[in-house]
């Protein structure tokens, strides 16, 4: 028999081979992704961002006494600084600290170890170190770069809720 004969015979079959275990990595992968985002728009929820940055992060805060939060569907942020953000918050801005931990154990916006700052927002709950990278995990992948709210967006976030809160 041929030799080459016998590896385009086989070639095909290595082929289909490695083309499925690819994309049983890459949806797992995927899940995985999709797990961590979700877990990222849960904390979101639970930690109270909507009520000043809007339930799509688009500055229109759900609470009229709340303070006016970014619009971080436009922001320009990296994931390095976003975390500071959320973990020191902005002093005098209104924008809470998340991370217990901010200032007193890790240093905040380029300054050694101290006493918390009294310009601070208070924070409705802190954020664990985990929940704020999946928060910001979330925010990259369902907000930031996006444009206007659309009704997958708004399904994706209201979950068994949609039918009440978005437009169809």
């Amino acid at each position: 028999m041929n030799p080459k004969f016998r590896f385009r015979v086989r070639a095909p079959h290595a082929v289909a081979a490695m083309t499925t275990i690819v994309l049983c990595l890459a949806s797992s992968a995927f899940a995985q992704d999709e797990a961590r985002v979700k877990a990222g728009m849960n904390a979101w929820k639970n930690a109270g961002c909507a009520e000043c940055h809007g339930a799509f992060a688009d500055g229109e805060r759900q609470r009229d006494e709340a303070p006016a939060g970014a619009n971080l569907r436009s922001t320009r942020l990296d994931n390095a600084a976003l975390t500071e953000v959320i973990r020191c918050g902005r002093p005098s801005t209104g924008m809470p600290r998340f991370d217990e931990g901010a200032y007193t154990q890790r240093a905040c916006n380029g300054q050694p170890t101290g006493a918390v700052p009294d310009a601070l927002y208070p924070t409705p709950r802190m954020l664990s170190l985990e929940e704020i990278e999946l928060v910001v995990t979330y925010l990259r992948a369902r907000v930031i770069g996006r444009r206007a709210v659309t009704p997958q967006e708004c399904a994706y976030y209201y979950e068994d809720l949609a039918d009440t809160w978005c437009e169809k």
